[in-house]
């Protein structure tokens, strides 16, 4: 389906480090299918690796609520929120 091949694109894209495109693909994915928890990690994924770790979080977080057995998101998430008191910590 859509949802699918978009997330599947913005993997490649992702693997190329080319975070803007995947993110226009992973948010595509949502759009096209809310439910589908994958392309909501995999963007949580390209926000971690930006620096955004707000965004990441509420990305891993609807991941969970999507599906709370999704052990990768709950271990992402705790190291977003580690990330994020170690930046502030450093004020940087």
């Amino acid at each position: 389906d859509l949802a699918t091949a978009l997330n599947d694109r913005g993997q490649v894209r992702y693997l190329r480090v080319e975070f803007a495109a995947a993110m226009q693909d992973f948010t595509a994915a949502i759009e096209c299918q809310p439910g589908f928890e994958v392309p909501y990690y995999n963007r949580g994924l390209v926000r971690y690796r930006l620096g955004d770790f707000d965004e990441a979080m509420k990305d891993f977080r609807k991941v969970l609520e999507l599906n709370p057995q999704f052990e990768d998101a709950a271990l992402s998430l705790k190291q977003a929120i580690l990330d994020k008191e170690e930046k502030e910590k450093r004020d940087y």
